[in-house]
C-alpha cells in the first residue's frame, strides 16, 4: 500500500470513528433543546383541558414521567440499538415507519434540486468566467450573490403566484393530484417508478408537481456552484499549463474541457457535501412552502405538535445522511485529485 493511500485510509478510519461522537453530540442537543422550548407535549395532543388523570396516564405511557437524566440515559440506550422510538401524537407509528414513508419524497425533491442547482450554477459560472471584466462577469456575481440571499419560502411563493395563480402553467402544491392514483412503488420515487413501470402519464404529472419546488430550493442552492466555478475556473485559465496549452496550439474547446474544467470542478465536488446539508435544511422551507409530503415537512409538524421522538429521530437521521456525504466526497476527492494528502 503507497503511502497515500495509507494516509487516507488512517483518515478515513478516524472520520468513522469520530462519527458516532459527531451523532451522539447532535442526538445530545437535539435532546435538550426540545425540553428546553417552551410547551408540553401531551398538551399539545390532548389539549389543555384534559383531565389531569389522562395527561399522567398517557405520560407513563410515552416515557416522559422520570427525570431528564433518566429520560435522556433511555434515548440514548434506544438509540444505541438502532432504536428511535415510536410517536407520541400517533403512539403505534415508529419514527423508522416515519422515515420510511415520507423520506423518498424528500430524496426526490433534493435529487432533482441538485440537478437544477447543478445545471444552473455551473453554466453560470462558466459563462462568467470565460467573460471576465464585462457585463456577463458582473451579471453573473450578482446571480450568485443574489439567489445565496434570497429568502427560500419567498422564492417558492413568487414561483406559485406567477406560475400557478396568474398564468396557470403549473400546480400550486402538492405531490400528486388528491384523487389520482400515484404510481406504483418499486422505490418511492415517482418519476422513477412511473419510468419504470412505463406508465407516461403519471410521469408527466409527477414532473410538473416536482418542477417549481425543485426549481425554487435549486435556484437557491446554484448560487453556491456559480461563485465556486467562476473563482476556480478564472484561476485555472490563467495558470502556465493553460498558457502553455494555448501556445501549443490546441483547440480552446479542449483546453476548456480537458484541463481548465477538469481542474476547477475539483472544488464543486468538496462543496457536495455541504450542499447535501443545505438541500436538507432547505427541503423544510421547501416542502412547508409546497404542502410537499416529505419528510422535511413531517419534520416541520413534529416540532409544532412537540413530537419529541420523532423531531429527534429525523435529526438525527437527517446527520448520518450528511456525515456518510462528507466521508464518500473527502475519499472521492482524494482519489481524483493526488495533490490531496491527509
Amino acid at each position: 500500500m503507497s503511502s497515500r493511500l495509507k494516509a487516507l485510509f488512517y483518515y478515513i478510519t478516524a472520520r468513522l470513528l469520530l462519527a458516532p461522537i459527531m451523532l451522539w453530540a447532535i442526538a445530545t442537543v437535539v435532546f435538550l433543546l426540545m425540553r428546553a422550548t417552551p410547551g408540553d407535549p401531551i398538551d399539545a395532543i390532548l389539549g389543555p383541558r384534559a383531565p389531569e388523570e389522562v395527561k399522567v396516564a398517557l405520560r407513563e405511557q410515552v416515557g416522559l414521567t422520570g427525570s431528564l437524566f433518566s429520560q435522556y440515559w433511555e434515548y440514548i440506550q434506544d438509540l444505541s440499538r438502532f432504536n428511535l422510538g415510536k410517536s407520541i401524537s400517533t403512539r403505534e407509528q415508529t419514527v423508522w415507519q416515519i422515515i420510511k414513508n415520507f423520506f423518498p419524497a424528500t430524496a426526490e425533491l433534493a435529487m432533482y434540486a441538485l440537478i437544477v442547482a447543478l445545471v444552473v450554477g455551473l453554466t453560470v459560472g462558466i459563462v462568467a468566467a470565460l467573460r471576465p471584466n464585462t457585463k456577463w462577469d458582473v451579471g453573473g456575481r450578482l446571480f450568485g450573490i443574489i439567489t445565496y440571499s434570497l429568502p427560500l419560502f419567498w422564492v417558492g411563493m413568487i414561483l406559485q403566484l406567477v406560475f400557478s395563480v396568474q398564468l396557470g402553467w403549473l400546480p400550486i402544491g402538492t405531490r400528486f393530484p388528491a384523487g389520482a392514483e400515484p404510481p406504483i412503488q418499486v422505490f418511492g420515487l415517482y418519476t422513477i417508478d412511473a419510468l419504470i413501470k412505463g406508465n407516461w402519464q403519471s410521469l408527466w404529472t409527477s414532473i410538473q408537481y416536482l418542477i417549481l419546488p425543485a426549481a425554487s430550493l435549486g435556484i437557491v442552492i446554484s448560487g453556491i456552484f456559480e461563485r465556486i466555478v467562476r473563482v476556480n475556473l478564472r484561476q485555472t485559465l490563467l495558470s502556465d499549463y493553460v498558457e502553455a496549452a494555448k501556445a501549443r496550439g490546441i483547440n480552446p474547446r479542449s483546453i476548456l474541457f480537458n484541463h481548465a474544467l477538469k481542474n476547477a470542478m475539483i472544488p464543486v465536488i468538496t462543496i457536495l457535501g455541504l450542499t447535501l446539508a443545505s438541500l436538507l435544511g432547505g427541503a423544510v422551507l421547501t416542502e412547508v412552502t409546497f404542502s410537499w409530503p416529505g419528510l422535511a415537512n413531517r419534520l416541520f409538524e413534529a416540532i409544532s405538535g412537540r413530537d419529541y421522538p420523532v423531531v429527534q429521530g429525523i435529526v438525527v437521521f437527517f446527520a448520518i445522511i450528511v456525515t456518510i456525504a462528507s466521508i464518500l466526497v473527502d475519499i472521492v476527492n482524494a482519489w481524483i485529485d493526488p495533490r490531496i494528502r491527509y
